[in-house]
């Protein structure tokens, strides 16, 4: 009898959908192309939200985040709803489940301590020898956060990384390395080149620690979720690293400009309101490093380079996972799966980071799959979501999610054993006034050609024929051209099923 596969689910943090050399930037991924050639991709992937936690969320559980109540950051997903997962469905199945790195399924920077395992001020809670069971899953080596604004906590708060970071005692050395910037020294936003040695970078942390999960379980099915905080800000990649890619030889976006005044309301709001928060050090924290200032071509270059860096990095840790899966007998039985939460405006429309505007860049996401029963070579080009992933990932356990649960599995699609295909994929966000100091309510739909957004409040939107106008200048919304097609899309936005958790839950924090 054949055992039923292991999967090792791979996840960058704000990688987007275009940085992998296999899409034509100039970005060095030789094993995320390699996987990608030896197996299946999906080229029109989106994620459910356009930030961490509701995306996050939504990967474990297959609902939607309005439904699984994290319709924002800085609310935590219910462990009871989290432990509905498919880590949970996985698990007794007999497989065993891990997540290792960055979870962010609860908040970190909160108001007030929450006593949860990812909040900054409860961590010193939890002991030493504690991995878990967390959301579902048997198994968990976590860092809080890995984004070095805020580096690796002192014991006894944080978690396993910060922990095994500060065990010798030169923890402190090792950050001022981190904050040491080498040269050549820019003034680009939020970007430098890091000191830190590499052995003690997160990305490499995460890549030994799940090595090690799978060499120890190589006799019994496993899920594992290797999941890297990477290529998320700030832009700093260690060396060599941050040396890899020349700024001058990167990729600009062909449209730089900061065009507000022809788009629709909420996006000069989002950029121009103030943050409401009860907290005033995170309500500063919000409006510093959530608003950044547009870039000159050369400081964009600067940043795109260790952005390019960074992704380098952890596609090295990709090459290490699959190696060692070959030499542990174990690449013949495993399903790799490799993704994201969600992408990175990276300079587009004059926009870094993230926020309430659902350009592509930010929106879709890069989703390969590679393994037994996978087709080498091939590119499905249907709309989908990695809200669809804990619905594929018990597909292959033989097993199946709670029957409320959005997901759907893209087996039979990538065992062409379905030719229904899909129409489109859906998005949602209820924005807290804690980003912006506005509350929105966006719901996003895309099919193959076509964009639109709409602003529940204010019945604003947005749609962008993606065929005619790749690069998103256009907003034809309440175009007669067009009128039919806003029609439809409208009516994919109004299909979605009624569930929406209510009331809704309390924002506990920033993130």
């Amino acid at each position: 009898m054949t055992r039923r596969p292991n999967i090792l689910f791979i996840t960058s943090d704000q990688q987007r959908a275009d940085c992998y050399g296999f899409e034509g930037r100039k970005v060095k991924t030789p094993h995320l192309d390699e996987l990608a050639s030896g197996g299946t991709r999906f080229s029109a992937c989106i994620t459910p939200n356009l930030v961490c936690q509701p995306s996050r969320s939504s990967i474990l559980t297959g609902l939607l985040p309005l439904t699984h109540g994290v319709s924002d950051n800085g609310i935590d997903l219910p462990p009871a709803i989290g432990e509905q997962g498919y880590s949970s469905a996985l698990g007794s199945r007999g497989y065993r489940t891990a997540l290792i790195g960055k979870a962010h399924f609860n908040t970190s920077h909160t108001f007030a301590p929450t006593g949860t395992p990812e909040c900054r001020e409860s961590s010193a809670n939890f002991a030493d020898d504690w991995n878990g069971p967390y959301m579902g899953y048997e198994h968990v080596e976590l860092m809080l956060e890995g984004h070095n604004h805020f580096p690796p906590m002192k014991p006894p708060r944080g978690h396993h990384y910060e922990r095994w970071y500060h065990a010798d005692g030169r923890g402190e050395e090792r950050t001022a390395l981190y904050n040491k910037q080498l040269p050549p020294l820019t003034d680009a936003c939020q970007t430098w080149n890091s000191a830190l040695p590499v052995a003690w970078h997160n990305s490499t942390w995460i890549g030994d620690r799940t090595i090690e999960y799978m060499r120890r379980h190589r006799d019994e099915p496993f899920c594992v979720w290797a999941s890297f905080p990477d290529p998320h800000h700030p832009f700093d990649a260690p060396e060599p690293w941050c040396y890899m890619h020349h700024p001058e030889e990167v990729d600009l976006p062909a449209h730089r400009t900061l065009d507000l005044d022809r788009r629709p309301w909420w996006h000069r709001a989002s950029l121009e309101g103030r943050p409401q928060m009860k907290s005033e050090e995170l309500r500063g924290f919000r409006e510093k490093f959530s608003r950044t200032p547009v870039q000159n071509d050369a400081q964009l270059r600067r940043l795109i380079a260790n952005y390019y860096g960074m992704i380098s990095l952890i596609d090295h840790q990709v090459g290490r996972m699959r190696l060692a899966l070959r030499d542990l007998g174990l690449a013949d039985n495993t399903i790799v799966v490799y993704s994201t939460d969600h992408g990175d405006w990276l300079g587009e429309h004059g926009l870094l980071l993230k926020g309430p505007m659902a350009y592509e860049g930010l929106l879709r996401v890069g989703l390969l799959f590679a393994g037994p029963g996978v087709p080498a070579g091939r590119v499905i080009d249907d709309p989908v979501s990695t809200l669809d992933l804990p619905a594929t990932f018990c597909d292959y356990a033989g097993t199946t999610l709670p029957a409320e649960a959005h997901s759907c599995s893209l087996r039979p699609m990538i065992e062409q054993r379905d030719n229904r295909g899909r129409d489109f994929a859906y998005s949602e966000w209820n924005l807290r006034a804690s980003r912006s100091g506005v509350d929105l309510n966006l719901r996003t739909v895309r099919t193959r050609s076509h964009k639109l957004t709409l602003e529940l409040v204010s019945g604003a939107g947005e749609l962008y024929d993606l065929a005619n106008d790749p690069q998103e200048m256009d907003n034809r919304f309440d175009d007669s051209g067009l009128r039919a097609v806003q029609g439809e899309l409208t009516d994919m936005i109004q299909s979605r099923p009624d569930d929406a958790l209510n009331p809704p839950l309390t924002q506990i924090g920033m993130a």
